[in-house]
């Protein structure tokens, strides 16, 4: 017979008559996704305890905070790094790539990329952009 210890849920299906049964099927052991506890409830179930939930929604949100801060000190130090090359009052500056490369600048960190007239990419950081002339020259841009 059945053990208090197993958890079972009821599930509709149509046998071969084409009539809808209602069945007892046994659930496979589920385990909390934080503490590993075994549970009962409802099928979409994740945790064992609103405790248990609400430490993981705390975590996850921890850790995209902490990636959100992470890329946008990537992005200031490449617009920093943009702005020193450009100066003050130039609206735009030719360098070689090596030159940005040589203070880190992080090539894969940008906010936004608009496509010109001619199919060329440029590639913002904020107001600041560049576009690649070649392999290893570089045209660096401020936006009106």
């Amino acid at each position: 017979m059945q053990d208090k210890s197993d958890v079972y849920s009821f599930q509709t299906v149509r046998n071969e008559n084409d009539i809808f049964v209602c069945i007892m099927v046994k659930d496979k052991d589920r385990k909390c996704k934080i503490c590993k506890k075994s549970y009962q409830g409802r099928k979409n179930k994740v945790f064992c305890s609103v405790a248990c939930k609400n430490y993981y929604h705390k975590h996850l949100r921890y850790a995209s905070f902490k990636a959100a801060i992470r890329i946008n000190e990537y992005l200031k130090r490449n617009h920093g790094i943009l702005l020193e090359q450009l100066g003050k009052n130039k609206t735009q500056v030719k360098i070689y790539r090596n030159v940005l490369e040589d203070k880190k600048f992080r090539f894969k960190y940008h906010t936004h990329t608009a496509i010109n007239s001619k199919g060329k990419i440029f590639h913002y950081v904020y107001d600041l952009a560049w576009m690649e002339f070649s392999d290893d020259e570089l045209l660096i841009v401020r936006k009106r």
